[in-house]
């Protein structure tokens, strides 16, 4: 990987598989907008950037000290998305997802963040749910100035620990509020430790997740894929129950794509939602 700084901008050069459309659009994140010539600017680990693809290259707003520290290690920039696709394609439709999604990387985000945004995902829509996230960042967090503009960080555990759910009111997250004043308590106190959690097994992460109120498998399991970046963790929600039933109507068992099950897991969603992914596997 070559990167350079351009101005105020990081260059990469020679990156392969990065598209932030695919990034930013299937439902691992909920601080990025696109705007009209189509990149993207956002928040994330404190810090507000803009990301742009121009020809072969990818722009990334700030200096080289952020992008190393930062951004390199945020979108999974030293993985070889490329084999592991190659690994993924097991039979036609997965290289056929596989190739709809080329480009789609793994965000190593905030773990509280993560686990916050997921709590308020549940029966909700990206575009409710980012509209709650940005309200819920606009009260609590703290101002980030950027390119003229005024960004704010995710609030931490802590500072959402002491809201009552009369605060979270004006975001209208609903019956979200107290899970997710509980999440915050326990990610606060140490009863939940997000840092140990993601340095262990998969089934301590999962039971210990599962423990908060009104998470599930499937809120632990993004929590854990998106979070926590346990890559073999497996999501399944409407999208997945669509094309798993489609596809693999006798069963598929998500070890067979081990140890990168919940990237497979991004090829297959955002094709079935995105594409046309509705096509009955002929292997």
């Amino acid at each position: 990987m070559k990167y350079f700084q351009r101005e105020n901008e990081v260059e990469i050069a020679d990156i392969g598989d990065f598209e932030p459309e695919k990034i930013f659009e299937c439902g691992q994140c909920f601080r990025w907008n696109a705007d009209e010539s189509g990149a993207y600017t956002g928040v994330a680990m404190g810090k507000a950037s803009r990301v742009r693809k121009s020809g072969g290259s990818i722009l990334i707003s700030g200096t080289l000290e952020d992008f190393e520290t930062v951004w390199r290690g945020y979108f999974d920039l030293d993985r070889d998305y490329g084999a592991i696709g190659r690994a993924l394609s097991i039979d036609d439709y997965m290289a056929d997802a596989v190739r709809y999604g080329a480009g789609i990387r793994i965000l190593e985000q905030d773990k509280w963040e993560a686990l916050c945004s997921f709590i308020l995902s549940q029966c909700n829509n990206i575009p409710r749910i980012k509209s709650i996230v940005e309200k819920f960042c606009a009260l609590y967090g703290t101002p980030v100035l950027f390119e003229g503009g005024t960004y704010y960080t995710f609030p931490t555990a802590a500072a959402t620990a002491a809201l009552r759910e009369e605060d979270l009111s004006p975001i209208r997250c609903g019956f979200r509020a107290s899970s997710l004043l509980e999440a915050a308590r326990a990610v606060a106190e140490g009863t939940v430790d997000l840092e140990k959690l993601s340095r262990g097994t998969p089934e301590e992460a999962a039971a210990a997740l599962k423990k908060l109120s009104r998470v599930g498998d499937k809120v632990a399991s993004c929590v854990m894929l998106f979070g926590l970046h346990m890559l073999d963790a497996f999501p399944v929600d409407t999208w997945m129950k669509k094309a798993l039933g489609e596809q693999y109507p006798q069963g598929l068992d998500p070890a067979v794509f081990s140890p990168w099950a919940g990237i497979a897991q991004q090829y297959m969603f955002h094709y079935r939602r995105c594409g046309t992914g509705r096509r009955k596997n002929t292997a």
